[in-house]
């Protein structure tokens, strides 16, 4: 049987972590959904990973961001939730910003009024109480429980 996977999505993701063992993270609503993930976005054709991370803060946040180190990428087969015919693979990079935070933190999760495409907001989670289980995507799961086994004793 043929594979209908013919394609790659790359995305690339920032892990943000404040001087209180905090980590940042963003509620959205997508493709008509609610998704908790890593601050981040997909890579554009001809634009390498840390360019896409640094242009997804400009868009996400509205300021910029110091890629400090490579995390983790995908080293498994996943196919997209969004796309039948493509594998996804995602990069992670450990980040801070180069200036203090200018945008609002929310203190509850899905901090807008309404549910519609493009709504987000973003808030700190202590990564002692993080739970895996409360993030969308099967990738982002895995390395919130790799941040634990490296940060949380």
């Amino acid at each position: 049987m043929k594979s209908k996977i013919n394609r790659y999505i790359l995305r690339v993701y920032g892990i943000i972590i404040n001087q209180d063992k905090e980590l940042l993270i963003s509620d959205e609503f997508q493709l008509n959904m609610r998704m908790t993930k890593f601050p981040g976005g997909g890579m554009h054709f001809g634009e390498g990973a840390i360019d896409c991370l640094k242009r997804e803060a400009i868009e996400e946040f509205g300021q910029e961001l110091e890629v400090l180190e490579h995390f983790y990428t995908t080293d498994y087969f996943q196919s997209t939730q969004f796309y039948g015919d493509a594998q996804l693979i995602s990069i992670y990079y450990f980040a801070k910003f180069i200036e203090p935070i200018k945008f609002r933190i929310s203190k509850k999760p899905f901090d807008f009024k309404i549910d519609r495409n493009g709504e987000q907001s973003f808030r700190w989670v202590k990564l002692n109480n993080i739970d895996s289980g409360k993030f969308t995507f099967p990738i982002d799961k895995k390395v919130v429980k790799m941040l634990k086994e490296k940060y949380v004793n």
